[in-house]
């Protein structure tokens, strides 16, 4: 067996294991995709009124100003076949701590590009619910330029405001682990690249 289709294997057989939606504290949320849901492509929601064009491409999302918990969102960007989908990019806006976009600037708002294993990681901050919606943030995910577009939303888990908000899906929950900062994992996966 080469690496590659032992790598496959390990792959595949991870899809089959059940996704937490909460690690325990001190448990490192694991680096290799979990292809979750056996390849099922992330569930596409609406983008909202408040997306915009031309974010800027950073990994960090704080800026001064900024308050609120820190948080590492992290993850792949996968085929339904769980190979890595290299240079995708991964568009992010939010909320900030008190329940309000920033939508004169790109406060709480970027994008960058996945690696050569397909992962992104952005810094921010916990976003704050606001009326009518429970914590979340938004996403925008291109395979390839002029390729098709995937926009979603990744939630918190344990919220109580998850059971009221229409929009909310539990496939789209992230993983989260507690800590400063807090560590969320959300791997995408996409029906086309």
């Amino acid at each position: 067996m080469d690496f590659r289709s032992g790598r496959r294997a390990v792959l595949v057989g991870l899809a089959t294991l059940p996704l937490l939606a909460t690690a325990a504290p001190g448990q490192i949320i694991p680096p290799t995709p979990s292809c979750r849901g056996r390849g099922e492509p992330t569930i596409e929601e609406t983008e909202g009124p408040y997306f915009k064009l031309r974010s800027p491409e950073r990994k960090s999302l704080i800026e001064p100003g900024v308050d609120g918990d820190r948080l590492i969102l992290s993850g792949f960007v996968l085929t339904r076949t769980c190979q890595p989908v290299v240079g995708a990019m991964v568009d992010i806006w939010q909320a900030d701590n008190y329940g309000q976009y920033d939508n004169s600037g790109f406060r709480l708002r970027g994008h960058q590009f996945t690696d050569s294993e397909g992962r992104y990681e952005f810094e921010t901050i916990v976003p704050e619910a606001y009326a009518g919606r429970t914590r979340h943030i938004h996403a925008r995910i291109r395979a390839a330029e002029g390729g098709p577009v995937l926009t979603t939303q990744i939630y918190f888990p344990d919220e109580s405001g998850n059971r009221r908000d229409s929009l909310f899906k539990p496939a789209l929950l992230m993983t989260l682990q507690q800590g400063i900062p807090k560590r969320g994992r959300f791997d995408f996966i996409l029906t086309r690249s």
